[in-house]
């Protein structure tokens, strides 16, 4: 079996995509109409993906309540620079193990996510 991707409903596809593609850097596969709703595929091409689903109506109170996407910038540094010049609050570094950090923010609709760097 084969992850292939994870869904999460957005408010504003457009808003959604400036903030994982060009603010954090994930690439755009994939982007088109269905009945009713916007979908944006974004993820390297020939792995795991996130689905940004736009449909009518409002999103859940808390959205992804107990989720949190996990991703692994190239440049973590030039990243939470660029997070910060952009007004976004950012967690302090945490550290479960001493081999890896991360950091958490939210995205425009209130998920959780979480930047990862693997250390030494």
């Amino acid at each position: 079996m084969t992850f292939v991707w994870t869904t999460i409903q957005v408010s504003d596809l457009d808003r959604s995509l400036a903030f994982y593609h060009d603010l954090l850097g994930l690439p755009l596969c994939e982007r088109f109409h269905g009945t009713g709703n916007e979908i944006a595929m974004l993820g390297d091409p020939q792995g795991t993906k996130l689905e940004l689903l736009c449909v009518p109506g409002p999103l859940p109170e808390v959205p992804g309540q107990g989720l949190s996407l996990g991703l692994a910038p190239e440049d973590m540094d030039g990243l939470l620079a660029k997070i910060r010049a952009q007004g976004l609050e950012v967690s302090p570094p945490r550290s479960p193990n001493p081999s890896l950090v991360f950091y958490f923010l939210k995205d425009p609709d209130g998920y959780t996510v979480q930047l990862v760097k693997q250390l030494g």
